[in-house]
């Protein structure tokens, strides 16, 4: 499953530049599939959406730091355990129980973002 940073996000941004999927944003931010990947021009998502890799997608939080959960991995495939998880302060990111996959997904979605 898909880590999510809860409200009681302190914005200390730590966890920001510890994700090797760029999936974590600062609150109002918008995302790309393209932000810290090897995706580019026209993608089609393994959901089978056809769309643009630089698309920006609306914030997912306006105040805190956000994960995008279609490129949270976990960090499987690159560190054992989450890195956002490790080195929060508070305790913020935790499983995002709306978001469940298996490693087999998470990694499928590793080797679909870094070819």
């Amino acid at each position: 499953m898909a880590i999510m940073i809860t409200d009681e996000c302190i914005n200390c941004g730590a966890c920001e530049p510890e994700c090797p999927n760029n999936a974590i944003y600062e609150g109002g931010a918008e995302w790309r599939y393209s932000d810290g990947t090897t995706l580019k021009g026209m993608i089609t998502t393994l959901d089978g959406n056809d769309i643009d890799a630089q698309n920006a997608f609306e914030p997912i939080d306006m105040d805190v730091y956000y994960i995008a959960p279609d490129k949270c991995t976990e960090c499987v495939g690159f560190h054992d355990e989450p890195q956002c998880a490790a080195v929060c302060p508070v305790d913020c990111c935790v499983d995002d129980p709306n978001h469940e996959e298996s490693e087999d997904e998470l990694l499928a979605k590793k080797d679909f973002m870094h070819l």
